[in-house]
């Protein structure tokens, strides 16, 4: 198996990229992973046309979720599916960072068609990867490990990938104290692969609680990443945390806009601190995270976007924060 690369490898493979700016990306017409990725809903028109304004508005990254369901029922159209977004992410001038567990929303994914969104419910058709039961029963593990390592494997030397999320807020959704083996396990089946993209997990939450499964992240990550939705001092704080590590960081999940976390106050520190940033949506649409998290059923639009940078029809949501990425990004 191979060893986590030095920070000294880190750097140097950070360094060969422009300042990583993005968002996490699912086409407008997807409301969860499946419908993203699965062979009966999967949208190229609509991908490639996000895909162009993700280019035209700055972005050089975007955050992707992988399910395993999807591999699981057809795993050789699942990697041409794969491959056919990386051509359109290619062409538009982006890399991604492919994520492939999540521990958040839903739990008890079916592939096939998928729910409609509830109205005015904020990620109401989510789904978590590979779901709770599964996360405590590694007899289903040997199946999740062909799923990382079959992708990995495939894509393992693919420079339209700027690197692998292994899994997302492992611990969230009251699975705190379940996680961390399967956690452990990720990285083992990615390093026994050792892709040529770096390996990454982000901490979410700095509690007592989470300190067994931030002490994963830490000592595992080849570039480091966190996720934090709350004002610039308290983003500050866990960039603090990281520094001393001497790693690259990455933010790869900020922008509430209601909870003090705007573009317009941290994009300039990430910019300044050379960290990449990976705000929370772009085009909205299916998945509704325009609504905030706690939002109730509703037809009415939120008066103040939660996220999401778009209207549907390409318009921004506010055309100062697009002036903003744009002016960052070219300098």
């Amino acid at each position: 198996m191979t060893q986590r690369w030095t920070p000294e490898q880190a750097r140097e493979w950070y360094q060969q990229h422009p300042w990583p700016l993005g968002c996490n990306f699912i086409p407008s017409t997807a409301c969860n992973q499946l419908e993203f990725w699965q062979a009966e809903s999967f949208d190229p028109a609509t991908i490639d046309r996000e895909l162009a304004l993700a280019h035209a508005t700055g972005f050089n990254l975007i955050r992707v979720y992988l399910h395993d369901l999807v591999w699981k029922a057809d795993s050789d159209g699942f990697v041409k599916r794969i491959e056919q977004f990386l051509a359109m992410v290619e062409k538009h001038q982006l890399t991604v960072l492919f994520v492939f567990f999540d521990d958040c929303w839903n739990n008890y994914a079916f592939p096939g068609p998928q729910p409609e969104p509830r109205p005015g419910v904020h990620n109401s058709q989510w789904l978590q990867s590979p779901g709770a039961r599964h996360v405590i029963n590694p007899d289903s593990w040997p199946r999740l490990k062909a799923y990382v390592q079959g992708v990995l494997a495939h894509f393992s030397d693919d420079r339209r990938i700027f690197g692998w999320d292994l899994y997302n807020e492992p611990g969230n959704e009251g699975m705190l104290g379940n996680s961390l083996p399967l956690l452990e396990a990720v990285y083992q089946w990615a390093r026994e692969v050792n892709p040529s993209q770096p390996l990454t997990t982000g901490a979410f939450r700095w509690t007592e609680g989470f300190k067994a499964i931030n002490e994963c992240h830490l000592a595992n990550a080849d570039i480091l990443s966190f996720h934090d939705y709350e004002d610039l001092a308290v983003t500050q704080a866990a960039v603090e945390r990281l520094l001393p590590l001497k790693r690259p960081i990455l933010c790869t999940e900020y922008m509430a806009r209601s909870q003090g976390s705007e573009l317009s106050t941290h994009l300039p520190y990430f910019k300044e601190k050379g960290i990449g940033a990976l705000n929370w949506g772009f085009v909205a649409g299916r998945t509704q995270t325009n609504y905030p998290w706690e939002s109730q059923p509703s037809n009415e639009a939120p008066m103040l976007w939660f996220h999401d940078l778009y209207y549907p029809d390409q318009t921004p949501y506010r055309p100062d924060e697009i002036a903003l990425i744009q002016s960052l990004s070219a300098n």
